[in-house]
């Protein structure tokens, strides 16, 4: 034993190396006071400054000059796990039982005989370009010019919650008590009056502290895509946090929590908005072009009037997904940033012109019964034409924004090309498909054959909607990849977690493709064809709804170790 204890090991020092006796070692190790000795020790000294009895060596000496702003600074050779941040940070600023503005999480990897486990403390990053201050529409969030501080405005929010989808490092936490989102301000109340934050203030062994930062040099350390391994990309958002260690992580460093897969939430109000408008500009894009080539007058109405129901219905469905709807008004405010203000504008005037547009369709039949003049007849129709063109203009850009609304949050399961085809494919490929199904519903009921703008819409509807399923299905294939692609996350969660809403995704989408042709081809009796066709029209909306729910659902992106998330 004597042995053993005079063996000899490599001591770190605040100056040089040395090697001490491992006895000697440990005896100096208990002369050297812990963070929670040193603060005790502090706090009875009162010959202290004030602003020294509160932690003023973890905080900066001055204030942020040009080119600089305040960040977090973590030692990970120091944080133990502990979580006594996060309840410090709990407590001060008041959060509810299930709110949490800093999370603790936990790296591995190495090799068997060196293995690495390392926990990891994170909040909001006070990034210099914040993706909530971008996203949101109704300028909730702003970055102070002097401190670099990232501050949610309570007051102005109105709970949309898209500052959590824009955010790649799940900041911003819906409260739904309260019906708004709330984020870490790095208590800058508290820094204002020369006070560390609370997390700084609770961490034990001073793991966590305020730093200045240059602005140029964090810009570098993302270009160079050094921040954390196996957190999201540094480039988007350009986080300030810094991570420090004298140790070297291994390559194949990962989060412990990396392989726990959950689905997402499903935001149903935006499920509903997003279909019904979708297949409502799709119905009236069809009923338009149609009605130019000479669509009976009775199934030109018929078409348009199902398109407004479905429309209104939609853009109804939307408020309910606001935290505060009383102040939906305001989401017009961040036209100059926010692909969501520009959504919100385009369909309301999509909601204005629409109702427009289909009362001009009686007003034709009306001056024929009232014996207007021809040129008022004339006048009538070049309004319609005009009403209708406004109305799918504006339908057009509001799928386009919606499309752009998701794609910019650099989630791979929301990329551009990917939501496209989506809603563009629910608007033309399952908006023609309900038109087609509604023209041959017509002709059924008028013991009509179906005319030859029913079989051409059928066609190019089924086929529209079958390369729409068969799109949404190829991120299967990434189940069996090598590494764990946000790809591969979505795939083992479509096919393990949420597999039975898949396959009766599946179903209801052959259903809503195959019962007209079904009908067409046994030629049943009138009743019955109405009822099948019935049937697939709601069988395809169905089926639609479901698809964007596992559009909300199967997102998996990369995100902070431990981070709550949405």
């Amino acid at each position: 034993m004597l042995a053993a204890a005079t063996a000899t090991t490599p001591v770190s020092s605040a100056s040089t190396r040395v090697r001490l006796p491992l006895l000697q070692k440990y005896l100096a190790e208990q002369q050297e006071l812990s963070a929670v000795e040193r603060f005790a020790q502090q706090h009875d000294d009162a010959s202290l400054s004030d602003q020294a009895r509160h932690y003023e060596h973890l905080l900066p000496a001055t204030a942020p000059g040009p080119g600089q702003q305040y960040s977090f600074s973590v030692d990970l050779d120091r944080c133990s796990g502990c979580k006594a941040c996060v309840t410090g940070c709990h407590s001060l600023n008041g959060l509810d039982e299930s709110e949490t503005w800093r999370s603790v999480g936990l790296l591995q990897g190495g090799k068997l005989e060196n293995p690495l486990q390392q926990t990891v403390t994170t909040a909001c990053h006070h990034c210099v370009e914040p993706g909530c201050l971008k996203g949101c529409p109704v300028n909730a969030y702003e970055k102070d010019e002097q401190t670099g501080i990232v501050r949610h405005l309570d007051d102005q929010c109105i709970g949309c919650q898209y500052c959590t989808m824009t955010c790649p490092y799940d900041v911003p936490q819906y409260n739904p008590r309260l019906g708004i989102v709330r984020k870490c301000d790095m208590c800058s109340s508290r820094l204002k009056a020369g006070e560390a934050p609370a997390c700084v203030q609770a961490c034990p062994t001073e793991a966590i502290a305020i730093r200045l930062v240059d602005v140029k040099e964090v810009i570098e350390k993302a270009a160079a895509e050094r921040f954390l391994p196996d957190s999201p990309s540094p480039r988007s958002t350009l986080p300030t946090t810094s991570y420090r260690t004298e140790r070297e992580l291994p390559e194949n460093t990962t989060a412990a929590d990396a392989h726990n897969l959950k689905p997402a939430h499903n935001h149903v109000p935006l499920v509903v908005m997003l279909v019904l408008t979708q297949l409502s500009v799709g119905a009236f894009a069809l009923d338009y072009l149609a009605a130019l080539h000479g669509l009976p007058q009775g199934a030109h109405r018929l078409i348009a009037l199902i398109a407004l129901g479905l429309g209104l219905l939609g853009l109804g469905a939307s408020v309910f997904h606001l935290g505060r709807p009383l102040y939906a008004f305001r989401a017009l405010v961040g036209l100059l940033h926010s692909w969501m203000s520009r959504e919100v504008l385009f369909f309301g005037l999509f909601g204005a012109f629409a109702p427009l547009y289909v009362a001009s369709l009686w007003l034709t039949p009306l001056a024929e019964l009232v014996h207007l003049p021809a040129f008022s007849e004339e006048l009538l129709a070049q309004l319609e034409s005009l009403l209708g063109a406004a109305t799918l203009v504006n339908g057009l850009l509001g799928v386009a924004c919606s499309v752009l609304l998701y794609a910019v949050t650099g989630r791979r399961w929301w990329r551009l090309s990917a939501t496209g085809a989506k809603f563009f494919g629910t608007a033309l490929g399952s908006g023609t498909l309900l038109v087609a199904q509604v023209l041959l519903a017509h002709d059924v009921s008028e013991a009509h054959s179906a005319s030859t703008s029913s079989w051409a819409l059928l066609v190019f509807g089924s086929l529209l909607a079958s390369a729409k399923l068969f799109g949404e299905l190829s991120v299967v294939s990434h189940r069996d990849a090598n590494t764990w692609t946000d790809f591969k996350r979505t795939a083992l969660l479509l096919t393990i977690h949420l597999r039975p809403l898949l396959e009766l995704r599946i179903a209801l989408a052959v259903l809503g493709v195959a019962a007209p042709w079904v009908v067409l081809m046994a030629a049943p009796n009138r009743a019955i064809a109405l009822a099948a066709l019935a049937c697939a029209g709601l069988a395809l909306v169905m089926g639609e709804f479901l698809e964007r729910s596992l559009f909300f659902m199967a997102v998996a992106p990369a995100r902070m170790p431990g981070a709550v998330g949405q």
